[in-house]
Order: C-alpha cells, then sequence, then structure tokens
C-alpha cells in the first residue's frame, strides 16, 4: 500500500437524509459497535448513524437528491490500473479498490486536524458517491502525484482511490481518464481466505468493473464505519485486506439481512444498498461484507 474502465457511482447506505428522514442523533437501531465508533472527532460517524436509517428507506426515497446544492457534488475518484498487458484479474483489481477506499478515510491525515480531514468529512456527511476511472502507462503514473493511497493485490492489480472533492473541481490529471469502455471478464478465485471480511457480490445483477470497484468500496467504508477503534486498527494492520466473492444465488438469498442491525449484530454483515443513479435500480442491495 502506498500513498502519496469504471462508473459514476452515487452512493450506498450513504444517501444523505433530509431532517425528516433521520433523528437528530443516533438512530436507535444503529448497531451497538457503530453508536461507540460514531464519536464526534471520529471521521466515519455520519456515515455510521444513518447507515440503519438509510436502509429503512423505500427504494425512490434513496435516489432523491433534491437536498443537494448541484454545486456542492463531492465525489472520491477511484482509478483502477488497467494496462493491456498484463491484464489483471477482476477479483484482484475489486479488492484493492475495496481496500484502498477505506484507507483514504482510515489514513492519519484524515483525523481531525489531518491535511485531509477537511475534504473527507465533507464528503462523508453526504452521499459517498464514488467515480471509478481507467488509466495505464503515463496516466496511471500521473496520478500518483495526487493525494490518495494506492494498494497492490497480487502482481497485476492496483488501484488508487483520491481524496474526495467536489467534482466541478476535479483535477484535469483525473477528469481526462475514461469511465466507460472496459470492463474485465470474471474469474473463479477459488475459496476466500480465512481470517479477513468478504465482500459478497449480488449474483443475481451484472455490474460492470468499475460499478463494483465503487459498490465494494462502499462496503469496507461501512463495515469499517461499525467497527471499534481495537478491530479498526487491527484491520489497518493488515493492509485493510479482504476477499471478494460471488456467492451462488441459493447462498445470497439466505445471507441477504431483513433487519441490517440484526444482521451486524447476530451474523457480522453489512449490507451495501445503492442509490441506482446507474446500472442498477435504486434500493438495490450490491454487496453483502461480511466481517472476519
Amino acid at each position: 500500500m502506498t500513498d502519496g474502465a469504471g462508473a459514476t457511482d452515487g452512493g450506498a447506505g450513504s444517501g444523505a437524509a433530509s431532517p425528516a428522514d433521520l433523528p437528530a442523533d443516533l438512530p436507535a437501531d444503529l448497531p451497538a459497535d457503530a453508536a461507540r465508533a460514531a464519536s464526534p472527532t471520529d471521521v466515519m460517524a455520519p456515515l455510521a448513524a444513518r447507515y440503519a436509517a438509510w436502509h429503512g428507506l423505500p427504494a425512490h426515497a434513496v435516489a432523491d437528491v433534491r437536498d443537494e446544492d448541484p454545486d456542492d457534488v463531492r465525489a472520491m475518484p477511484v482509478v483502477l490500473r488497467l494496462e493491456r498487458d498484463p491484464v489483471p484479474s477482476r477479483t484482484a483489481v475489486l479488492a484493492a479498490a475495496a481496500a484502498a477506499a477505506v484507507a483514504v478515510c482510515l489514513d492519519s491525515r484524515a483525523e481531525p486536524g489531518g491535511e485531509w480531514h477537511d475534504a473527507v468529512a465533507a464528503w462523508m456527511s453526504g452521499r459517498i458517491r464514488k467515480v471509478a476511472r481507467r488509466a495505464r502507462g503515463a496516466h496511471w503514473r500521473a496520478v500518483q502525484d495526487l493525494p490518495g493511497v494506492t494498494v497492490a493485490v497480487g502482481d497485476t492489480a492496483e488501484v488508487r482511490a483520491l481524496l474526495p472533492c467536489r467534482v466541478s473541481e476535479l483535477p484535469k490529471t483525473v477528469s481526462r481518464l475514461q469511465i466507460s469502455g472496459s470492463d474485465l471478464p470474471a474469474d473463479s478465485p477459488g475459496p476466500p481466505p480465512a481470517g479477513v471480511p468478504v465482500l459478497w457480490l449480488n449474483p443475481e445483477i451484472e455490474m460492470t468493473v468499475g460499478k463494483a470497484a465503487a459498490q465494494v468500496g462502499h462496503a469496507t467504508m461501512l463495515l469499517a464505519a461499525v467497527l471499534d477503534a481495537a478491530q479498526r486498527a487491527a484491520w489497518a494492520r493488515d493492509g485493510f485486506r479482504c476477499a471478494v466473492r460471488t456467492p451462488s444465488t441459493e447462498r445470497w438469498t439466505s445471507m441477504l439481512p431483513a433487519d441490517p442491525a440484526v444482521a451486524w449484530r447476530d451474523r457480522g454483515v453489512i449490507s451495501v444498498r445503492d442509490a441506482g443513479f446507474t446500472e442498477v435500480d435504486p434500493g438495490t442491495i450490491t454487496v453483502l461484507a461480511e466481517a472476519s
């Protein structure tokens, strides 16, 4: 991990609900770990505080952006390194994207007083949009100069998650990168390793590699938001390592939570509910994150 073809994604478990939708303090059904983590000095606090409430909204409400100022829309750019040769595996790219997104949020520079804190906190207080783009060669090397974290998985998969910013202020180095036009074929990675969180992709929907990269990034952020400080620190020491897999339809159905708060408390499962701005319908559960 170092610091220094996709899809525009509107956020998941991440909509900034209006005051009528969310109470001023933490919701009563917030998972206990999230309540402990959601302190005023925790940059992840807004995300933890609205996790359960987001799942309670009707599908049409998760895509409602009337509360947003169009000039203040923020997103995290996620740059996927997709060289022509060698071509990275889809699973490894997604694992790298998942780790990179949460690594930016939990970097020491994102803590109160850090140079990244204001940018991360402003983004975290709204929809945690991510825009996945692809780069190779000189364009990939150029984005290494921008604030963010690069994660490598295996020999060929690399992803750099950049500091969130207003979409209107996106650096030219990033805006010139393509959002669509490339994908990676499905691969067969085998069973997930023991001792790491597993991000289970919905087998009933199709997502491009860019869309899936954004979704697994949401998943690791939501998972981190409900972990306590010691659990987060342990995960950070392991480089936010995780596994991405696609379950059978039967297993997916059995894992789907009827109540997200209960699912976390009883089974250690967090679900990503997408706003549906691209590729999937509003309210679709795209990923289930299973804690290690």
